[in-house]
């Protein structure tokens, strides 16, 4: 299925920094960066559990602020998109 995770953490001091990196690191692990704060991941339900699990483990409830965009596993119908393409799109065969 595929998952859009939105993340605003709060980088006016060094620890915000410092979650702001690890929380990008994370989404890494799942998923493509589509823009800054955005990243497209295409997890199985395991995986979206344990990516929801570590990004709580980071975020600071006060401070930060994490969005979860289930588009299911249909959902290429459901993406529009304009301008450059800054990622490879995961629903297709891709040789290396």
């Amino acid at each position: 299925m595929l998952v859009v995770v939105t993340y605003d953490v709060d980088t006016t001091d060094i620890a915000g920094r410092r979650r702001l990196r690890r929380v990008a690191k994370v989404c890494a692990k799942f998923g493509q960066r589509v823009q800054n704060s955005v990243f497209e991941c295409d997890v199985s339900p395991s995986d979206y559990l344990l990516l929801k699990h570590d990004l709580f483990e980071i975020m600071d409830n006060q401070a930060d602020s994490l969005r979860f965009y289930n588009l299911g596993s249909k959902y290429s119908n459901k993406i529009e998109h304009k301008g450059i393409q800054h990622h490879l799109p995961t629903d297709s065969v891709m040789m290396l």
